[in-house]
């Protein structure tokens, strides 16, 4: 079967306090969303990429794809106002149908090349997959009557990438934008779909600050194939 992994990269990364978007800061000499490429390009080597990133960038990303992929075909679509618009421009490239789609986020790089696996694997069964990890923080929740204990074995803290079948993905985002719509598992279930779940990986971590930025260099190299 045919299989895609969409690239979200329309972030502006305002939270590492750097003018260059997260996706192009480099780590251990290479940008960010280089590493992230690389494990999608290694789990399988037909896959097609797209890559949603503003347009302001498009020249960069080519420079990148040119120095470290240069064999590897790839589309660029251009980032939205917000994740899903980025998703739904994203797909808009796919032409077939009868596909895998992999959403994963550019910051997220220290992902494994088993997991990605997982997820395809998952989807042929289940019709989607995605990776989520239980909190181990003690989680709370204020209302206007104070804080309330909420109980973290039944808390998942989703990841990427999130897995589904082509089609199952661009029906759902013919719906209206929602500002509910945080990630694509929440636009497919909203088009009446359930989510299927599976384990994600603790060193998953998506790079969003400047220590995020330090513990990925410590962590790259070291998590498992």
């Amino acid at each position: 079967m045919e299989k895609y992994v969409l690239i979200a990269a329309g972030g502006s990364g305002t939270r590492m306090q750097q003018t260059v978007p997260k996706q192009f800061l480099l780590l251990q000499g290479k940008p960010v969303i280089y590493h992230t490429i690389a494990k999608f390009t290694a789990a399988f080597s037909d896959i097609h990429l797209v890559i949603g990133v503003p347009e302001i960038y498009f020249t960069e990303m080519e420079t990148i794809m040119q120095q470290y992929f240069p064999e590897q075909p790839y589309q660029l679509a251009a980032g939205g106002s917000t994740r899903f618009h980025t998703v739904q421009n994203g797909l808009a490239c796919m032409q077939s149908e009868n596909a895998v789609v992999f959403v994963h986020d550019a910051a997220r790089c220290l992902i494994s090349v088993a997991l990605i696996r997982e997820c395809y694997q998952q989807t042929i069964s289940n019709r989607n997959a995605v990776p989520c990890i239980t909190p181990t923080d003690s989680l709370r929740i204020c209302t206007e009557q104070g804080s309330m204990v909420m109980d973290r074995e039944r808390i998942r803290c989703m990841q990427t990438p999130q897995t589904f079948y082509v089609k199952d993905l661009q029906n759902a985002f013919q719906q209206p934008y929602d500002n509910s719509f945080t990630d694509e598992a929440t636009v497919v279930e909203k088009s009446g779909l359930p989510i299927h779940l599976i384990p994600g990986e603790i060193h998953n971590i998506k790079i969003t600050t400047p220590l995020d930025l330090e513990i990925a260099g410590l962590l790259l190299g070291k998590t498992r194939i």
